[in-house]
């Protein structure tokens, strides 16, 4: 999968530069020369890494991760800078830079450093739990367990609807009201079925209880396969 990169450096020469060769290796690349928008990028989730350079203008690059790194952003950060001594580098490791290059630099070094911090944050992303239609099973990493064809129906149906609380009548009317037998209060007996197989490993994910709204999924989604 491609990774996407954002560039920023006030710089104009530079950051096409840096876009051209990154785009070369592979990168998808976004430019920014502000300090705002690029801070926005940071706690955005849109991209994958990011190259920032220390100064920024006015504005201290090393400001920009520090308070991207404050409100949340994971993403790897490599700081470039023209500033070698040993406490400015220090100083933009502290604020949440992942790696510091100095400028001027090798592109092939700095691709190479680029890359060493893209793998280690893919290694440290949660593997999302599988669930296979053929056998109904759900696994995660170590962790399997086998759902019945009616808790599957009704976990697919959870994931469909998505974030969306999904009302208990509305579950009712899509497994069991074509039976002609049976109430409302089957719905819950059957989350209860798949909220204890859930507990018997760690797959990323619960059934939530929203009060007077239904049930719907909570963490990070399951991904369907046919097998």
């Amino acid at each position: 999968m491609t990774q996407r990169l954002l560039i920023v450096d006030d710089d104009p020469g530079i950051a096409s530069a840096l876009a051209r060769g990154m785009t070369l290796n592979g990168y998808e690349t976004t430019t920014e020369n502000r300090a705002d928008r690029a801070l926005s990028h940071l706690i955005s989730d849109q991209f994958d890494a990011a190259i920032v350079d220390v100064m920024l203008g006015q504005d201290s690059g090393i400001d920009v991760v520090r308070a991207a790194r404050a409100r949340g952003a994971t993403l790897p950060i490599l700081m470039l800078s023209a500033l070698s001594e040993v406490e400015h580098r220090a100083e933009g490791l502290e604020a949440g830079a992942d790696d510091y290059v100095v400028k001027p630099f090798d592109f092939a070094e700095l691709v190479a450093r680029l890359n060493v911090q893209a793998r280690r944050a893919q290694a440290r992303r949660p593997q999302n739990a599988r669930f296979a239609r053929s056998d109904r099973s759900l696994t995660r990493g170590p962790d399997s367990v086998t759902l019945t064809e009616r808790e599957a129906d009704l976990l697919l149906l959870l994931l469909d609807a998505g974030p969306e609380p999904l009302p208990r009548g509305e579950i009712f009317d899509a497994l069991w009201a074509a039976e002609g037998s049976g109430a409302e209060n089957v719905v819950d007996v059957y989350i209860g079925y798949i909220r204890k197989k859930l507990t018997a490993g760690d797959f990323g994910f619960t059934i939530k209880t929203v009060r007077n709204r239904g049930f719907c999924l909570d963490g990070t989604m399951p991904d369907v396969t046919q097998f």
